[in-house]
């Protein structure tokens, strides 16, 4: 569970910047998505080889700069 501290004389829009900035990092909501619908193993694979091809593209045209 995600939760910050507040003090006494902080004000509420700042607590609340942080507590977003907190539940973004934890990955709640990106381990919600992901568990909302089930993909079959196989496309799984095939995404996470989409995904390594990309970044092997990028840091390909990275090197070449």
């Amino acid at each position: 569970m995600v939760g910050i501290n507040i003090s006494e004389n902080e004000n509420i829009d700042r607590a609340l910047k942080r507590f977003k900035k907190k539940y973004e990092r934890s990955g709640v909501l990106k381990e919600y998505k992901k568990r909302t619908f089930f993909t079959k193993p196989s496309i799984e694979k095939r995404m996470e080889r989409i995904k390594a091809k990309r970044r092997a593209y990028k840091e390909n045209l990275r090197t070449q700069r």
